[in-house]
């Protein structure tokens, strides 16, 4: 059974710092892309950030510079470090596998079973 666990959330004024961590199971983590996705009230899913198996990484664009994604496989967690936290970055945040090809996800409409895996975790920012 396929499980992902992420706590780490919590509220923060802008400006501030918090660190999501995910811890895996049921499948072969080191072998995977993860990543880390969104959804704020009313909004639809996000991806915010990527990592592959190879390393690379990738981040949307309002959270580039601020946001680093790193996998550790040992521990089959990936962790989601969120810096000068915005308003905007208010959401609840989902760790899914990433998908190989996002633009023929959202092609397909159906980004937002990547806000379904595990039970989330909520992240709010006052201004």
């Amino acid at each position: 059974v396929v499980q992902l666990v992420e706590p780490g959330g919590g509220s923060v004024q802008a400006g501030g710092s918090l660190k999501l961590s995910c811890t895996a199971s049921g499948f072969t983590f080191d072998g995977s892309d993860m990543g880390w996705f969104r959804q704020a009230q009313g909004k639809e899913c996000e991806m915010v950030s990527s990592i592959r198996t190879n390393g690379s990484t990738y981040y949307e664009d309002s959270v580039k510079g601020r946001f680093t994604i790193s996998q550790d496989n040992a521990k089959k967690t990936v962790n989601l470090q969120m810096n000068n936290l915005k308003p905007e970055d208010t959401a609840v945040y989902h760790c899914a596998l990433a998908p190989a090809d996002l633009d023929g996800i959202k092609r397909l409409g159906v980004m937002h079973t990547f806000c379904k895996w595990g039970q989330g975790t909520q992240v709010t920012v006052s201004s």
